[in-house]
This record gives structure tokens, C-alpha cells and sequence, in this order.
């Protein structure tokens, strides 16, 4: 299908550069943006039509509660970022002297100028949300010296990926060397790149920069023109790199241009390895990078969209509808450290110091929108506001005002929270975004229909009609509307109908009256004329449920409304609370407390509500009864959104008296290798995840990745080899610990330490992993950081090689 170019489409970027910051200019923006959509929409029968229709950010405004008290401290972190920081990458990736240094962390080692795109995108997000002139200046600025950056380059280039133009000069000759976290030498750069293109089109569409489509267009260009002589085969091969959502922004400017060339580019940025599974109803997903997967997922839905392909439009629902329901936790967040584990076992979840990334569900978010508009399907809406309340706001610091990048389900964990001038991980970037956004979701419209569709305290201008919503939600279980119109006008309001009510005892009345309580497609509707100061208040019941893991496994979260409830478990211990910038400080590395003390609950799981007394005078608290060891019984519980800088608890155990003692008896004994395990190392590296790899600065040629269950592994073949920079960590060191499987016949592979042999790894016995250790060589005593290589001995590839730790001298 051709995308036809619209006059107004053209027209839109240019007003919305002159609009002010006052509701009713921001209308006229709105009224312009609608009314393009509806002349491609008509142009365009072929499209997906949109059912629902969202309200832009600057229709919205809320206005009390812990989302606008988030939405003010993001402000507060956006502002106390140093732009000129953010912008050295770019600025000296077009040959210009930079104003400052790069920030450290990820900013200054390998995935330099990733924060600036995330930074953009959130400046866009919260000057529509807020209309704060401080957040536009600094969005004005970064795009103008993102301008001179790309004047510079001459080309249309913007990136601040370190060595970028020597990457994109190989891949444009076919010379394509990707992995799943690199490409060519570097760390992600297509991935990188993808946050600039999404700043430059959240400015222009979100914020109204019209510059900004102007340099989108020629970042575009610039692509097309390096992509061009590669065929679809290399393009895919290229594609297994990380590579963000760029299927989707490519899609977005054919929109935005109307010229079918960039859709072209969108399908050829399609990565087919994801997408042809999902075609088929297919959930190949475990073992792979969750977020790496989420972004390509947007862009099969964005093209769907677009062209009306429903084939794709079913792979992304199947997706959604596998991750949320088979692979999402109670908080609405997904796999553990950073991979979807087997979704028929989640007790790597309860184990890992490293559960569900923000990223993820900033995306599945972002995802579950768009289904929302095509479909009009409650139930998407059921997922949003769960994953908002109990993940998205529980990642952002009440008081500090940082990020999170995991959140542990293991008992008695706790979370890290960044800092504006040390920590810079993709989760930083999506964080800004985050809390910048809360009022994209609250209201809807079709034709004459308003959707409401969370329960926010919140002011929405829809046209001359103003629409204030009163709530304390959840802590009160109803919610209030009150309208303003100058003259009289009739539409129809629609409350959605959550999954966790009983809509058979909700109330609703108009002005004090009551009023019948119909429900139809998830919605209570009211329709009449509506008049200045017209109240409607619908009820909201709440009640208390119990929510078992996806595998069935006997670990329960408990739930309130929409709102996981979870105990705080102290502050002791929390080592690296608030991130330095060293590349693992996102990780709560301090003490994981023993399992086997965590509590459990004794007793039947057809009965576990029986265990849970409500708090008299405290909304939202409760007491848990049955619970062993005896000095957690009568834990309270509350809503997990505010705990922060303490440990925690959201799932607990239950089990029969019978089966109490032996079972802590064998979380002991786990517990205790465990333990002396990670006594003695001293490094580790996870081989073929993508972050503990990044973090060891790996260096590989002809090698492969894969998982088996929930291990990943690494192999190199042929006179292939890999490398990883391991650290002492001040401690004496004495021998490596390698852990390896056969994944073929004939193969063995040389181990050594900075250039010195240490070993070899042999045939393995049998088909299962294997452990060894291997002394390490005399001459690499008393070094900081060795540079343990693999590489096929004289065979055909070296075995597949899942964990490397160096150990203590003492071991």
C-alpha cells in the first residue's frame, strides 16, 4: 500500500512551533493533529482503524496525588542533568569540540549518547504534560546543538556512538559482524541510534519542535542511503544486533511524510527471526533478551497500522497476550536478568537479585496502547493500569527522585535507585520518560463517547468541555467528575469496568440521583445533555485476591484493587542503595538473605484469604496471619508502590505443616553452596546474556550464542575465539571456575590468562554441563583485571561455555 501524502500533515509541524503554552492554543494543536489523522485515515482505507482515540499529553494535566508528586520530582531530575554532558558524544561524533566531558557509567563506555535520545524524548514528554518553560528551554537547546552536530556531519549523521563512523562505513560495504549486544566492534550502536530518531520524533510530535521532522527526515535519509546497496539477507543478519524499535520510527516518518519509501525501510527493519514465530501462534521467546524483543514487537503493530496488515497486527497481540499472561509477575513486569526465563518455571524469579527490568514494561506499555486504540478492549487497559501502579510508579525514589533498574521478587531483597550525575543505564532513560507520561492513558474518546479509563486525579480539555476528575483512588473506592461547558452539549460518558470489581455492586449517580448500572464491552456508560457543573460519581468496589505465579507454582502475591500489597523487611545491609557509576551499580549487590528464613505461610492455598485481617482506620493495610517463623506473624502489608529504600516481600511460599521442615531443610543446603560459591569468587561472567558480557567488555570473532532451558551460553568456531576482562576486586586470586557443555562432537577449546595457557576444556563427559577448575598462570599474579580467552583447540569449535568465575586463593 502507498502512504499518500496530506496537505495538513505537512502544515502541522510549522503551527505547532508558534502555539503558547495555554490550554486553548494547545487545543488548536490538537484539533489540527486529529483532523490530519482523519484525512490519511480517509485516504487510507486500508489501515487498521483506530476505535479509541488517546488525548495528546498537553489535554491533560494532573493535578494531585503520588503520580503528579512523581511527575514534579522527574521534573527536579531532568532539570539537575547537565545538557552539555549529554551532548559530547554527539557533538564529537560529528567532528566538534564538545562544551563539557561525557557523563561516566554506560555514558562514556561504549554506549555513549544513548541518555540524550531517552532525554530528549522525556524534555518532549514533560513540556506537553506540563507546560514547564524551564523543560522547553532545555528541549530547545538540546535540539539546536543536536542541529549543529548533524550540520556538521553534512550528511544528515546524528549518533554519539563511540568509533560510529568507522561502524557504519564497514556495514554500508557489507561488512556485518553483529551479535546480539554488538555490532561491528560496538556496543549496540543501532540500538543507540534508535534513541536519537525517537527523540527527534517525540519533539516533533509530542512537543511540537517542527525542526525537529526536519532533521528526523534527514537521520532517515542518511540510513536509507547506508542500507542501501545491503540485501534483506544482511539487513537480518544485521538485525540479530540490539537495535531498539527502529522499525517503528521508520514507520512513523512514512506516516509523517507520507512517502512509502520509508515503509519500505520499516519492513526491511523488521527483524524476521522474532516476527515469523509469532505469525504462527508460535512462543519461541524463552531464553531470549526480553527488551531487545519488546521494541521490534511495537514496530510489527506500528506497520500493521499503517498498511492493515492483520497478520501482523495478530503476531503482536499474540505477543502481548503471551507476555502478559504466561511471563508478567503481579506487578505487570517480566523476565529475569534481562532474558525470559521458561514460562513453565519462575523460581529463577524468586531466587534472582535481578527480577523484572523497567524497560520492559515501559514497553509492553507503550505496546498495550496502541492494541488499546484498535481495539477498544478493556482488558488492555485491566494490564496498563496494573503494570503502572505496582511497577512503573514503585521505580521511582518518593524522596531521592532516582530510578530503578530491577525489581527483585527474591524475599527480603531490596532495589538500587540511580543518581542524576553517576548513573546512566537504559532504565535511567526510560525512567525520565516514564514519569513524565501519566496522563497519556487516563482519557479516551470515539466520536461523541469519553472513555475513562483510570481513576487519576486529573484535568481534561476536550474542546470547550473541561472535565475534572476528584479521586483518591485507591485509597477511596469511587471516583468523582465534575463537568464545565459554557453552553449545553451531549456526548457519552464511559467509565471502564476493572477486572477487579464487582460491577454488580457498583453505584453511579449524576448530581446526587442514582442512576441504572449497565455494563456492556467493559464500560458503564451515562449519556445525556451535559450542563456547567454536572456531576457524576461511580463506586468502585474493592476486594482482596490472591494471585499464584504463572507456573502454578504454590507462591502467591496478594491484591487489593488493582494494587499488589507487599511488607517491608527492613533496611539493613543495603549495599549500593544509590548507584555510583561503576557498570554493575544498577544491581543490589549487598547480602541476599537466606531463603530458608524467609516467611512462609502454613496452611491450605484454597484458604489463604482466611490468613489476611484489614488494619481498622488504614486504608489499604493489612495484617498476615499463619505465617512462619513466628516473628513475622502479623506482618503488615501494604501497597508495594510505597515501599522504597527498604527490603521487601511480594510473594510468599505457602505450604502444609507436613511439608514445612523438609523443605527448609533443602533451601538451606541450597542456600549454603550458594553462599560459599560467591564467598570465594571474586568475578563472574554469565556467557551469552548480554549485560554481564557488556559489563566484562567481551571481544569475540566467529563466535555464537544460545540457552538451553534457562542458561545461556557462549561458543566460538573454526579460529574463532571470545574474551572477557575479569576483575581481582583487590582480592588474591587463584584459579578459574568454568562451567561448559558439549553442544557438538569433537570439541575442546584452550583456556588462557592474559596470554599465558591455563588449560584446557575437554570433550565433555555425557551430554549435561560440567564444572572444572584451572589454576591460573604464575606470571598474572597480583593484576587488577586478567583477560581470560577462549579458543577452539585444534577441533571445530570450542564447547558451549555457560559461567567463568576467577576464585579466592582460599577456595
Amino acid at each position: 500500500m502507498r502512504v499518500r501524502k496530506t496537505p495538513i500533515r505537512e502544515k502541522v509541524g510549522e503551527v505547532k512551533l508558534k502555539l503558547k503554552n495555554d490550554i486553548g492554543d494547545m487545543n488548536v494543536l490538537k484539533t489540527l493533529c486529529s483532523a490530519s489523522l482523519l484525512v490519511v485515515m480517509a485516504s487510507a482505507d486500508a489501515r487498521i482503524p483506530v476505535k479509541v482515540e488517546t488525548f495528546p499529553l498537553n489535554d491533560v494535566r494532573l493535578t494531585q496525588g503520588p503520580f503528579k508528586h512523581a511527575e514534579d520530582l522527574d521534573i527536579r531530575y531532568l532539570l539537575g542533568l547537565d545538557p552539555d554532558r549529554l551532548l559530547a558524544p554527539y557533538l564529537k561524533g560529528a567532528g566538534l569540540e564538545p562544551k563539557a566531558d561525557n557523563y561516566t557509567n554506560w555514558e562514556n563506555t561504549g554506549l555513549d549518547g544513548h541518555i540524550g535520545g531517552h532525554y530528549v524524548s522525556a524534555l518532549a514528554y514533560m513540556y506537553a504534560a506540563t507546560g514547564n518553560e524551564e523543560i522547553k528551554q532545555r528541549l530547545d537547546y538540546m535540539l539546536s546543538e543536536w542541529k549543529r552536530a548533524q550540520d556538521a556531519a553534512g550528511d544528515g549523521y546524528l549518533c554519539g556512538a563511540p568509533n560510529g563512523r568507522k561502524i557504519w562505513d564497514a556495514v554500508s560495504k557489507g561488512d556485518i559482524q553483529a551479535s546480539s549486544f554488538g555490532l561491528n566492534g560496538g556496543w549496540v550502536p543501532l540500538y543507540n541510534i534508535h534513541k536519537t530518531y525517537a527523540g527527534l520524533r517525540d519533539a516533533y510530535v509530542v512537543a511540537g519542535c517542527a525542526q525537529a521532522k526536519d532533521m528526523l527526515v534527514k537521520l532517515t535519509d542518511w540510513m536509507m542511503n547506508l542500507t542501501k546497496d545491503l540485501s534483506d539477507e544482511q539487513i537480518q543478519d544485521m538485525l540479530r544486533s540490539e537495535h531498539g524499535g527502529l522499525n517503528e520510527v521508520f514507520a512513523d516518518v512514512a506516516d509523517l511524510t507520507g512517502k512509502d519509501g520509508y515503509m519500505q525501510l520499516a519492513r526491511r527493519f523488521s527483524h524476521r527471526e522474532i516476527l515469523d514465530p509469532l505469525l504462527k501462534q508460535e512462543d519461541q521467546l524463552t531464553g531470549k533478551h526480553a527488551n531487545t524483543q519488546i521494541p521490534k514487537v511495537i514496530g510489527y503493530k506500528r506497520i500493521a497500522d499503517l498498511e492493515g496488515d492483520e497478520s501482523w497486527d495478530d503476531a503482536a497481540r499474540f505477543f502481548w497476550k503471551t507476555v502478559v499472561d504466561q511471563r508478567s509477575i503481579s506487578i505487570g513486569g517480566n523476565s529475569v536478568r534481562e532474558h525470559f526465563h521458561p514460562s513453565e518455571d519462575f523460581s529463577s524469579m524468586l531466587t534472582s537479585e535481578q527480577g523484572p527490568e523497567t524497560c520492559n514494561t515501559y514497553n509492553m506499555l507503550r505496546l498495550t496502547k496502541m492494541l488499546y486504540q484498535t481495539s477498544a478492549d478493556a482488558h488492555y487497559m485491566d494490564y496498563y493500569e496494573r503494570a503502572l501502579y505496582n511497577h512503573i510508579l514503585s521505580t521511582i525514589d518518593p524522596v531521592q527522585g532516582g530510578f530503578v533498574y530491577f525489581t527483585p521478587m527474591r524475599s527480603g531483597h531490596y532495589r538500587v535507585y540511580s543518581q542524576p550525575q553517576t548513573s546512566f543505564w537504559c532504565c535511567v532513560g526510560s525512567g525520565m520518560e516514564n514519569h513524565a507520561k501519566y496522563g497519556e492513558m487516563i482519557y479516551a474518546h470515539g466520536g461523541d463517547d469519553l472513555y475513562v479509563n483510570l481513576f487519576i486525579p486529573s484535568v481534561l480539555q476536550w474542546g470547550k468541555v473541561r472535565v475534572e476528575q476528584r479521586t483518591s483512588f485507591p485509597y477511596e473506592e469511587a471516583t468523582t467528575l465534575r463537568l464545565s461547558c459554557s453552553k449545553a452539549k451531549t456526548f457519552t460518558v464511559k467509565f471502564r469496568v476493572p477486572e477487579w470489581t464487582d460491577a454488580s455492586r457498583m453505584e453511579l449517580t449524576v448530581n446526587g440521583t442514582a442512576q441504572p448500572v449497565s455494563v456492556s464491552g467493559g464500560y458503564v456508560a451515562v449519556s445525556r445533555k451535559w450542563t456547567d457543573g454536572d456531576e457524576v460519581r461511580l463506586t468502585l468496589p474493592m476486594s482482596l485476591r490472591a494471585v499464584v505465579l504463572p507456573d502454578g507454582s504454590d507462591n502467591y502475591s496478594f491484591m487489593y484493587g488493582p494494587v499488589v500489597l507487599a511488607s517491608r523487611m527492613g533496611k539493613q545491609e543495603q549495599v549500593g542503595l544509590f548507584a555510583d557509576d561503576s557498570r554493575g551499580g544498577h544491581i543490589a549487590g549487598g547480602p541476599q538473605w537466606p531463603l530458608q528464613d524467609m516467611p512462609v505461610i502454613v496452611g491450605d492455598k484454597d484458604e489463604l484469604l482466611s490468613h489476611i485481617e484489614k488494619v481498622e482506620g488504614k486504608p489499604l493495610e493489612f495484617k498476615l496471619r499463619g505465617v512462619r517463623p513466628e516473628r513475622y506473624e502479623g506482618m503488615v502489608l501494604e501497597p508495594f508502590n510505597r515501599l522504597y529504600e527498604c527490603r521487601y516481600m511480594v510473594y510468599w511460599p505457602v505450604i502444609s505443616p507436613e511439608k514445612l521442615k523438609a523443605q527448609q531443610e533443602e533451601l538451606a543446603r541450597v542456600e549454603r553452596e550458594r553462599n560459599a560459591l560467591e564467598a570465594a569468587t571474586a568475578d563472574k561472567v554469565i556467557c551469552g546474556e548480554q549485560q554481564p558480557e557488556s559489563d566484562h567488555f567481551i571481544q569475540s570473532e566467529q563466535s555464537r550464542t544460545g540457552s538451553q532451558g534457562n542458561r545461556h551460553w557462549r561458543a566460538a568456531d573454526g579460529a574463532g575465539w571470545f574474551s572477557y576482562r575479569m576483575k581481582t576486586n583487590g582480592r588474591e586470586v587463584a584459579r578459574l571456575r568454568v562451567t561448559y557443555a558439549a553442544g557438538g562432537k569433537d570439541v575442546a577449546a584452550t583456556v588462557s590468562v592474559d596470554g599465558q595457557a591455563a588449560g584446557i576444556l575437554g570433550q565433555p563427559d555425557g551430554k549435561g554441563m560440567q564444572t572444572v577448575f584451572l589454576d591460573l598462570p604464575e606470571g598474572v599474579s597480583g593484576k587488577d583485571v586478567l583477560t581470560v580467552r577462549f579458543a577452539p583447540s585444534g577441533k571445530s569449535s570450542t564447547p558451549r561455555v555457560y559461567e567463568i568465575r576467577l576464585l579466592v586463593a582460599d577456595e
